[in-house]
C-alpha cells in the first residue's frame, strides 16, 4: 500500500468514526442508537481544528465584511432545515436550534445587541422580543362586558426555527504574508426573524429580518463542532455547523464593510435600488479577491 492510499484509507476511518450515526448497524434496541462506547470515543479524539496564531506583522491587508445569509437560496438550506422536530432524531438541528438551545442552557455564556460585541443581552432579554401576546376583538368585548378575558380569545405568536429567514455574518478577509494567501476568519453570527409583532403582516417591509442577538463565533466553535448538518451527498458523513461556516458552504450577500464614513451600509449610499446594491455587494468581493491576484502580477 502506497503512502497515497494510506492517507485516503486512514481519512475515510477517521470520517466515518467521526461523524456516521453511532452504532446504528449493530444496535438491537433503539435507545442504542447513537451511543458510543468509551473506546469509540477515545479513538474519534473530534475537536475542531484549531485555528492557530497569526501575528499582527503577518497580516499584510485586511478587511472587516458583513453579509447577509438568506436561508431561501438552496445551497444555504442545511443552515435552516429542519424546521419540523417532532419527527426527527435528536441529532439533527437547525443552526438557530443549537445556538438558541446552548443559549438558553447557559453554554452560550455571552450574547451580544450588536456585530461590535459592545452590549451584551440576558436570554430573558432575547426571549422577550420573540414572543407577542396579543388580545382578540372579541376577548376586548369580553373584559368590558364582564371584565376578564378567557384564554382562547388571547393569541401568542412565538418565533420558531421556520420563522429564522436569515443570518448575519461578520467575518476579516486578511491576506497572511507567511503564507502567501487570502484566507478568511469568521468572527460573529446572527439568526435573524422578521418583528414578531409584524410576522403575521402581508407588508413585504416588515418581513425584513432582524437580528435577534449576536454571539462571538470563536465562543461557541465547540458547540458548533457537536451539532451536524445534512451531507446531502453521502448522509454517512455529514458536516458540523463550525465545519460549513468556516468553510464557507454558503452564500451570502455583502452588506456593509468597515470604511472612513463609520461603516456605513450599502442601502445607505445604494437607497431603494436592489440591483444597484448587488452589484456593490459583488464590487466589494471582487475588490477583496483582487488584492491577492495582483500580488503575484509583475
Amino acid at each position: 500500500m502506497n503512502l497515497k492510499s494510506l492517507l485516503i484509507t486512514a481519512f475515510f476511518t477517521v470520517s466515518f468514526s467521526g461523524f456516521a450515526q453511532s452504532n446504528l448497524l449493530n444496535a438491537k434496541d433503539p435507545s442504542e442508537i447513537g451511543v458510543k462506547t468509551a473506546e469509540q470515543i477515545a479513538l474519534d479524539n473530534d475537536h475542531p481544528l484549531e485555528y492557530g496564531y497569526v501575528g499582527d506583522r503577518d497580516v499584510l491587508f485586511s478587511r472587516m465584511v458583513w453579509e447577509k445569509v438568506v436561508l431561501d437560496e438552496r445551497v444555504n438550506f442545511p443552515l435552516y432545515y429542519p424546521i419540523d422536530t417532532n419527527n426527527i432524531g435528536s441529532d439533527r438541528r437547525s443552526l438557530f436550534d443549537v445556538l438558541f438551545k446552548n443559549f438558553k442552557e447557559g453554554k452560550i455564556e455571552s450574547a451580544y445587541s450588536d456585530s461590535y460585541f459592545t452590549g451584551k443581552r440576558s436570554f430573558k432579554e432575547v426571549r422577550e422580543t420573540m414572543v407577542d401576546v396579543d388580545t382578540l376583538d372579541i376577548g376586548y368585548e369580553q373584559f368590558n362586558s364582564e371584565g376578564k378575558v378567557d384564554p382562547e380569545y388571547i393569541v401568542t405568536t412565538e418565533i420558531q426555527s421556520a420563522n429564522i429567514s436569515a443570518y448575519f455574518i461578520k467575518g476579516l478577509w486578511y491576506f497572511d504574508k507567511r503564507q502567501g494567501e487570502l484566507k478568511y476568519r469568521l468572527l460573529g453570527i446572527a439568526p435573524a426573524a422578521p418583528d414578531v409583532n409584524f410576522i403575521n403582516s402581508d407588508d413585504a417591509a416588515s418581513k425584513e429580518p432582524i437580528p435577534m442577538f449576536w454571539v462571538f463565533y470563536p465562543d461557541v466553535r465547540d458547540i458548533l463542532h457537536e451539532a451536524k448538518t445534512f451531507n446531502t451527498k453521502n448522509s454517512a458523513m455529514p458536516f458540523s455547523f463550525d465545519h460549513v461556516l468556516n468553510s464557507r458552504r454558503f452564500n451570502g450577500v455583502a452588506y456593509q464593510e468597515e470604511n472612513v464614513y463609520g461603516d456605513r451600509k450599502i442601502e445607505s449610499y445604494i437607497p431603494e435600488n436592489s440591483l444597484m446594491q448587488l452589484l456593490e455587494s459583488e464590487r466589494i468581493k471582487e475588490k477583496i479577491r483582487n488584492f491577492e491576484l495582483d500580488m503575484w502580477q509583475f
